[in-house]
């Protein structure tokens, strides 16, 4: 998610102005792993997906579940819940009807199974609306025996993190083995900005959705296996930790630990971006929740970091071939711009070529809204644990609807420009990942 003050910026923020943030490299010196307990996420309250919630008995979001077959899906979870006569049983089905939903999603847009409808099978749309369906479902409930206010919002979280693909990442083992699959793990959003427009889709949750368990073939010939997930745009669920508690199984040293990785979401128009620099600084543009967040970003106990907290963090994506390669329709560029407060203060200013010494960051190459920080803390997990491999962020261009087609209150949920802009953008993303693959795994990007 992006927002921008001086360009075009999204993934948090389709549609608005903002500028891309950028990021350097911490020193050698400052590299140190902190506490490497495992990750303490503060469940998310039963709550936080209320206002979400809400949303649903719109016009747009009932069509898009009808016309995909997930209408019932909500329905078919409460009635489930209406059977469960305990805490053990409710976390068991609720784990269970999470995961569920991924791969019903993940399903539908790779073409297995019956379409449901004719929405476009590659729509990530139903897979947000359905689980929201799920969460106001849990969060009404009123079970047979006495459930917790903590019991209540652990079975949240656990829905919340099945649906999103974040705990069933299955990378192939072999440790170092040449003839085994190279590891990816690749992360997108969920649609946003729903207030303006409750149509809205994601390509980076659509690219998601379509990667999932696949499998590419780089140019030499070597197989990769590609497991992702989806996250929130919601500030509190970034602060508990979600995304370090998702990607630090798969960071850490072991037989299956990732070769390359990178986070994805909406950016600008016309043209993808590889944001070359991360800044450690929320700049507060309102949430799917409606909520706000302004300063530092913050690290969740538990989980390794560098101390102290670096400013900018830097992409070891590598930007020059994916820049030169020919991968699909739009342009991919190396945005190197970031916004600083200089050494010794001052008023916020543009660096078009990143950040300056001891600058304090304002905005990263990403902006400074959800997707500036997914990219920042992945990137800072990967030099708290030394991780030597590919990784960073990518924008993808703004998905649009056709020119005739518009109007968010009387506008059709799809048309064809909207699906063949998703499908050009997912078959691109899918092309700059294998580009990136024919890198050889841990080295950096150049």
């Amino acid at each position: 998610m992006r927002r921008i003050r001086t360009r075009v910026g999204v993934l948090g923020a389709a549609f608005l102005t903002a500028a891309p943030l950028a990021l350097t490299a911490p020193s050698a010196a400052a590299m140190t792993t902190g506490n490497t307990a495992p990750v303490v996420a503060r469940e998310r309250p039963a709550t936080a997906s209320a206002v979400e919630e809400r949303r649903l008995s719109q016009r747009a979001p009932q069509e898009i579940l009808r016309r995909s077959g997930f209408a019932g899906v909500a329905g078919t979870f409460g009635d489930g819940l209406a059977r469960v006569h305990s805490y053990g049983a409710a976390k068991r089905y609720v784990a269970e009807a999470g995961r569920g939903l991924w791969r019903r999603a993940v399903d539908r847009v790779q073409g297995r199974g019956p379409q449901g409808g004719d929405l476009s099978r590659d729509d990530d749309r139903p897979l947000y609306w359905a689980r929201l369906g799920m969460t106001k479902a849990l969060r009404e409930w009123k079970p047979p025996f006495r459930l917790t206010a903590g019991q209540r919002d652990a079975l949240m979280g656990s829905l919340e993190r099945g649906s999103r693909g974040q705990d069933s990442i299955d990378l192939p083992g072999g440790g170092h083995a040449p003839s085994r699959p190279l590891r990816v793990v690749v992360t997108g959003f969920d649609p946003f900005q729903l207030d303006a427009d409750a149509r809205r889709s994601n390509p980076s949750g659509a690219a998601a959705l379509a990667l999932d368990g696949t499998t590419v073939r780089t140019s030499s010939g070597r197989l990769a296996r590609v497991e992702t997930a989806v996250f929130p745009v919601r500030w509190a669920d970034f602060a508990a930790g979600t995304v370090e508690r998702t990607l630090l199984p798969h960071f850490r040293r072991g037989p299956r630990q990732v070769d390359l990785f990178t986070t994805i979401s909406q950016g600008r128009p016309g043209q993808f971006d590889l944001e070359r620099t991360n800044g450690a600084w929320r700049g507060g543009f309102p949430d799917n929740a409606r909520e706000s967040r302004t300063g530092t970003i913050p690290v969740p106990k538990g989980v390794p970091t560098v101390r102290p907290q670096p400013q900018w963090t830097t992409t070891t994506l590598p930007y020059a071939r994916l820049t030169s390669a020919a991968t699909g329709p739009f342009p991919v560029r190396d945005n190197t711009a970031v916004t600083e407060i200089p050494a010794g203060g001052g008023a916020p200013v543009e660096r078009p070529d990143g950040p300056t010494p001891g600058s304090t960051a304002r905005e990263g190459g990403g902006g400074d809204y959800l997707s500036n920080e997914i990219g920042y803390r992945a990137t800072l997990l990967r030099d708290a644990l030394k991780l030597k491999v590919p990784g960073g962020h990518l924008h993808t261009p703004v998905l649009q609807f056709g020119p005739a087609n518009t109007d968010p209150a009387t506008g059709e949920v799809t048309d064809p420009d909207f699906v063949r802009n998703r499908t050009a953008i997912t078959g691109q993303v899918r092309a700059l990942l294998t580009a990136a693959l024919s890198v050889a795994p841990g080295m950096m990007a150049k």
